[in-house]
């Protein structure tokens, strides 16, 4: 019998769960929650854009920014979960890992796992399930064991 681990998670929570078995309900384990995910654009930097010049003529606009600070956020928190679970993995806490998260804090999170907590990921679902109930996602785990491939 393997233990499994599974994660629930979008850019301001994660939730992690244990199992013996897809048959088992899933036990909540631990919570992380990123705060600072939850501030508005404007609490999240110090200072507006800048304004310039056209080279020609006398139109002005905005100077967007490089780095999107909500963006810089979520990545942040990604690798808080990554380190969390490669943490577990060293600890041998689990066998295999499940990942439930939105597609693109899913690729976040897949980028931020080491490559040996990368190795033990054995199904992923592509959903924000962070604020449903247990039974909801139990409903989105494969239905056997060998429902679990990689994607």
């Amino acid at each position: 019998m393997s233990r499994i681990r599974i994660v629930v998670a979008d850019q301001a929570e994660a939730i992690f769960y244990d199992t013996p078995s897809l048959r088992a309900r899933p036990r909540e384990v631990a919570h992380l929650s990123d705060p600072v995910a939850r501030l508005h654009d404007r609490d999240l930097v110090t200072d507006r854009p800048g304004r310039s010049y056209e080279s020609v003529g006398s139109a002005r606009h905005a100077i967007t920014r490089e780095d999107d600070p909500r963006h810089q956020e979520a990545v942040k928190f990604a690798r808080r979960i990554a380190r969390r679970l490669d943490d577990a993995r060293r600890r041998d806490e689990f066998d295999d890992l499940i990942v439930v998260a939105g597609p693109p804090f899913l690729g976040m999170v897949r980028s931020a796992l080491s490559r040996p907590t990368r190795e033990r990921v054995v199904h992923e679902v592509r959903k924000d399930l962070v604020h449903s109930p247990v039974a909801s996602l139990v409903r989105h785990l494969p239905a056997t064991k060998a429902g679990l491939r990689p994607d």
